[in-house]
């Protein structure tokens, strides 16, 4: 019989609907019922496609026997971590400061306040590895409950007094200047592995906004270092085992520290976000990589995670079911020696498994290996190359596909329209163009709907039922600044102010810090605020970002100040801990810089446009149109006419502007194109 999660719209939460476990959504009816019967909340938070999570699912919350211990001694909580990452963030924090590790899934058990008094991730069915059993846990945490109640309360309070003494300041240091960008480079070419490209070691994690940091660095200073750092990382994970050679798309990490072996499910955030970061590269080298790899991901994007409504779904799973009938990690994607001889006959297999590094003994388990690119060169012979890819992908496409997450997330989405808006117009990609379009459009539709706020989650068409935290303003914003200075429509500029305006009203504090929920958000142990990356750039940088660059096409003196405010962490933080704050780094060189305005007046698309877009200064905005009697759609084009009718480019910057050109090669060399 299906449990109360099957009310919900969440693909993680619909997985567990038919366990015997009584799941509550998290809801304060759960903690009632705590308190009701005077049991404590076990809540567990996961993600649809969570390798780990399908594991302790399987083993332990498909028991009726563990199920039945649940049900008697807890009320069970369930959380999708996409859906609640305010829940999720607050929590986190807790076990992290109390083991010193997190990850998911993630096993917290709460008093009927909320409040968590003992943690966990993964727990296994028996004892093994110095774990404890997920039975023992349970067992040992109805002890104290009842046995030791009072110092049960006394954690829990001393855990939540720790975390609500946290609370973040916009940073003592005021704004992040050259000094700042100059040590967090450095810090980075400490952290740089100069063999494999990236930083530090296993898991290894594609490093895109420290990439993006790299780059506008390397455009504002001409520091080759820079550049070299962030090419030849490009290079390294293009070539390896994350990068999926036959279809595309990028895995979420390597669990070695040469990219070789990935975890495999494919997240949208990451695809997105590479995606962009080739797209720059290309833009900075003209790499035939970069190119190819930019490409390869949106169409990656378009094709596997596009739903019906025109949004982009969350991620493809790690798990498929292999050809005997198993449901394990990576079976869509590896291939042994002999399915390469299958599909390709002995020759051309040859061939193959020595371009792709497929071996006897494998790369992955049982024999199998993940596709990478092990010569140091591109393969001469590319028609043999591209032959082979084609038959491989025919072939891998009658396998079992992994699982999709149905769900649009509104932050990812804004990631999606950034990087499918400019891939498609650096390389003359019209669809790219109108895919954005279409994600944006549903992003006004559904999430913003009729209400004046922005809502986190949609699926099949259908709004969630959970409001949008401070990275999905900022990434959705992000978003539509970048769609309108593609495709010169000053509605996408409009929408982003609207939301920028509810960054200003409801997530900003006083003295410039930014919160993760909005003032009049569900109240938690404590009000989230994080300035850190973790898969995606922190809200608070996101937001940062977005800020400054609508203040640069409006003029706007209150949503500069709120940029500048908000970067004052990225003084502090920059120079110890440059690989977490990737992008507020990013947003600090545009700040450096300007960042410059644009303005042609001119047809968009047209050759002022396009060289616009292909300057490399950081963060600059570009808005562009033809400028009719009735007023132009953007207000940098306002009195900014073509000279003697031709289309004619504006750039300024800190408050001083250049005399206007019409020549496509001297606006290149304004904005270090």
């Amino acid at each position: 019989m299906a449990n109360r999660l099957a009310q919900t719209t969440s693909p993680y939460l619909l997985q567990h609907a038919d366990n015997p476990v009584d799941w509550w959504p998290w809801s304060p009816e759960a903690f009632e019922e705590a308190r009701r019967r005077g049991v404590p909340v076990l809540l567990s938070v996961g993600y649809a496609s969570c390798h780990w999570c399908h594991v302790m699912a399987h083993e332990s919350f498909e028991d009726p026997a563990v199920a039945d211990y649940l049900n008697a001694h807890f009320v069970p909580v369930k959380v999708d971590r996409e859906e609640r990452p305010d829940v999720d963030a607050v929590y986190m924090e807790a076990v992290q400061a109390a083991t010193g590790q997190g990850g998911w899934p993630m096993t917290v058990f709460l008093t009927e306040e909320a409040e968590p008094f003992y943690f966990g991730t993964y727990f296994p069915p028996e004892p093994r590895h110095g774990m404890p059993s997920f039975q023992q846990v349970l067992e040992g945490v109805v002890a104290a409950w009842t046995d030791r109640r009072e110092e049960v309360a006394e954690v829990a309070g001393r855990i939540v007094r720790d975390l609500a003494g946290r609370s973040l300041t916009a940073g003592e240091g005021g704004l992040p200047g050259e000094p700042e960008l100059a040590q967090a480079l450095l810090r980075l070419t400490r952290d740089y592995d100069e063999k494999n490209g990236g930083f530090g070691g296993a898991p290894k994690f594609p490093p895109s906004m420290v990439i993006e940091f790299l780059l506008r660095h390397h455009a504002r200073t001409g520091a080759e270092g820079a550049l070299q750092m962030a090419a030849d990382s490009c290079a390294a994970m293009a070539r390896g085992g994350i990068y999926d050679q036959l279809g595309g798309g990028f895995a979420r990490y390597a669990v070695d520290g040469e990219w070789t072996v990935p975890h495999f499910e494919k997240m949208l955030y990451d695809n997105a976000l590479l995606c962009r970061v080739y797209a720059h590269l290309w833009r900075a080298t003209g790499s035939d990589l970069a190119r190819r790899v930019a490409l390869e991901t949106a169409d990656f994007m378009v094709r596997e995670l596009r739903t019906a409504e025109g949004g982009f779904a969350s991620a493809l799973d790690a798990d498929s079911e292999d050809a005997r009938g198993r449901h394990v990690e990576g079976a869509f994607y590896v291939w042994t020696p002999a399915q390469l001889r299958e599909v390709l006959g002995e020759e051309d297999a040859a061939f193959a498994a020595g371009h792709f590094g497929v071996t006897e003994e494998g790369t992955f388990e049982e024999g199998s290996s993940v596709l990478r690119l092990v010569r140091a060169g591109e393969d001469t012979d590319a028609a043999r190359v591209a032959d082979v890819r084609a038959r491989l992908l025919a072939a891998r496409e009658l396998r079992t596909r992994p699982e999709r997450d149905d769900k649009i997330v509104a932050a990812w989405n804004g990631l999606a329209i950034a990087a499918l808006a400019e891939t498609g117009a650096y390389f003359d990609r019209p669809d790219l163009v109108e895919r954005a379009t279409e994600a944006a459009d549903l992003l006004v539709r559904v999430h913003m709907g009729d209400v004046a706020r922005l809502c986190r989650t949609s699926k099949d068409g259908r709004a969630g039922d959970n409001s949008g935290v401070l990275e999905d303003y900022g990434d959705v914003a992000e978003g539509f600044l970048a769609l309108a200075s593609v495709t010169g429509e000053g509605a996408w500029l409009d929408f982003a102010g609207f939301l920028l305006d509810i960054v200003l009203e409801r997530f900003t504090g006083e003295g410039g810090q930014l919160f993760d929920t909005p003032d009049d958000a569900e109240r938690l142990i404590r009000r989230p605020q994080d300035p850190t990356d973790s898969a995606t750039p922190a809200g608070w940088t996101a937001a940062a970002g977005a800020l400054l660059s609508y203040a640069a096409h409006t003029g706007s003196e209150a949503h500069r100040a709120a940029a500048e405010g908000a970067l004052g962490i990225v003084g502090a933080l920059g120079p110890k801990a440059p690989r977490f704050i990737g992008w507020g780094l990013a947003v600090a060189e545009a700040l450096l810089d300007g960042p410059r305005e644009v303005a042609v007046a001119g047809p968009v698309g047209g050759e002022l446009h396009r060289t616009a877009l292909l300057g490399r200064a950081p963060g600059a905005v570009v808005a562009a149109g033809e400028v009719a009697d009735a007023g132009p759609e953007f207000p940098l084009l306002v009195d900014r006419p073509m000279v003697g009718g031709e289309p004619t480019a504006y750039v300024c910057r800190h408050f001083v502007c250049d005399a206007p050109t019409t020549d496509a090669e001297e606006l290149a060399g304004k904005l270090g194109g």
